[in-house]
């Protein structure tokens, strides 16, 4: 970005400052004002923006974390350009732990807003219009819903050379190439010319310090590559975690339960299944009757459903088909 004064919501940020800002365009229905925090560093030299988020999705509490982490022990602090951090985007969700706006609507479904539209649609306009524009590159971070356990993995827009390059950098054990959702951040944020990265990790409402520690040592290495900052010191003595190749799954399948009842997985995530193999089974509650789950295809697995009990046609673990 051009060595230049920088306005964010009103706010200037000087070179070599850094600042908080609340992005403030609602209250609730008891007249309390909710703020979101925006958390801004400015390098006094020039370079790229990264734009970080979490929390886009209330209940989603470990990419809260990763981003939390990556601003309390002050790696967001950059040597060149910009780093603005936005660990909770929907602090409604997070104030009342779901997933939704209190509109009931799915803020990651709304993009890019409107400025008269619902609340969550509002809400992304503002951030759409205000925010991401100064970004050149977006880290979002993310889990799986509800129950679902996700491997930390990276998802990128199909035929992007950049983005899977980024991807490889970021060092996460899987790598999706996946389509763009219609009316999702990263679909909106492609569509304005930036590079987005979105990780997975874990499931909503939970912390895992394993999944946390590749998403802030991930953050490390695309800002690193990127030359906002030299974290080489931070890299080799902070993470120890065992770097492995990536494996890019090109494509995937849902097994989904054949009978309700009691789920039990046998599954490793990031383990490599042969068609056949065992991976779980669903038995009744009283005794009568237990059906195995078998892998429909070879793969690895980066997915798996928690929940202990599953309805018939419940996504119960998910697979990369490989050749």
């Amino acid at each position: 970005m051009p060595n230049t004064s920088i306005e964010i919501l009103g706010k200037a940020i000087s070179k070599g400052k850094g600042i908080q800002i609340n992005l403030d365009i609602a209250k609730l229905h008891t007249r309390t004002k909710i703020e979101v925090p925006i958390i801004i560093e400015r390098a006094k030299e020039p370079g790229p923006t990264i734009l970080i988020t979490g929390g886009i999705h209330g209940d989603e509490i470990n990419g809260v974390e990763i981003v939390r982490q990556i601003v309390a022990k002050k790696y967001n602090k950059p040597q060149n350009g910009m780093v603005i951090c936005i660990p909770v985007v929907n602090i409604f969700g997070f104030l009342s732990q779901t997933r939704q706006f209190p509109d009931g609507r799915d803020l990651n479904r709304v993009f890019p807003g409107s400025k008269r539209g619902s609340l969550a649609s509002i809400f992304a306009y503002h951030l759409m219009n205000d925010i991401v524009p100064l970004a050149d590159y977006c880290l979002d971070f993310h889990t799986g819903g509800a129950n679902r356990f996700n491997a930390a993995q990276i998802r990128i827009n199909e035929g992007d050379a950049e983005s899977l390059e980024l991807a490889r950098v970021f060092g996460a054990p899987f790598i999706m190439k996946s389509k763009r959702r219609e009316k999702s951040y990263r679909d909106s944020a492609i569509r304005l010319g930036k590079k987005v990265l979105l990780y997975e990790g874990g499931k909503s409402l939970d912390i895992d310090k394993r999944i946390t520690r590749i998403g802030v040592k991930g953050a490390l290495n695309v800002m690193h590559f990127l030359g906002i900052r030299d974290f080489t010191e931070e890299l080799e003595t902070n993470f120890k975690i065992k770097g492995t190749t990536p494996i890019i799954v090109e494509k995937s399948i849902w097994i989904r339960a054949t009978y309700s009842g009691m789920f039990r997985s046998k599954a490793v995530l990031g383990k490599l299944y042969n068609k056949g193999d065992k991976i779980g089974s669903i038995s009744d509650p009283f005794g009568y009757f237990e059906r195995t789950v078998k892998a429909p295809v070879r793969g690895y697995v980066f997915c798996i459903n928690h929940a202990p009990i599953v309805n018939k046609g419940d996504a119960i673990i998910h697979m990369s088909i490989e050749p």
